[in-house]
């Protein structure tokens, strides 16, 4: 089984890459999984709690969790929709937008890395299929 679990196989690379990720943004204090956060934020408008864990693939209470220390760090707000008071939307703050601008070509470099280190046309085939498991 271990050899042929796709779970396993897919739980390692996911490792890999965010450890590989992590690494490059630890000068920023910024972890793989905030990144990509706080990219799901980068939105004309502010998303709802709920489309972003659609988005992430996250349950809302994971989220929630989730967006507390990068609240605590200035990165993002929670506000309440302006229609529908029921309704909390992710704002990213200036900091949060400044920060981003300083990862992007950090995310940039080490993405351009790992592409380059999969065989020619690889790495969309992987999309493909990462995309046809969800």
């Amino acid at each position: 089984m271990r050899d042929h679990c796709l779970c396993l196989h897919t739980q390692r690379a996911a490792r890999a890459m965010s450890r590989r990720f992590d690494e490059a943004f630890r000068p920023l204090g910024l972890k793989s999984g905030q990144f990509s956060l706080l990219i799901s934020l980068n939105r004309p408008e502010p998303p709802t709690i709920g489309s972003v864990a659609t988005l992430l693939a996250m349950d809302r209470t994971t989220l929630t969790a989730n967006l507390k220390p990068l609240e605590r760090e200035g990165w993002l707000r929670v506000v309440t929709d302006e229609k529908d008071k029921r309704i909390r939307r992710l704002l990213l703050t200036e900091e949060g937008r400044a920060l981003l601008a300083r990862a992007a070509p950090i995310w940039t470099a080490t993405h351009a890395a790992i592409e380059t280190g999969l065989a020619e046309g690889r790495a969309d085939r992987l999309r493909e299929v990462l995309a046809a498991l969800l």
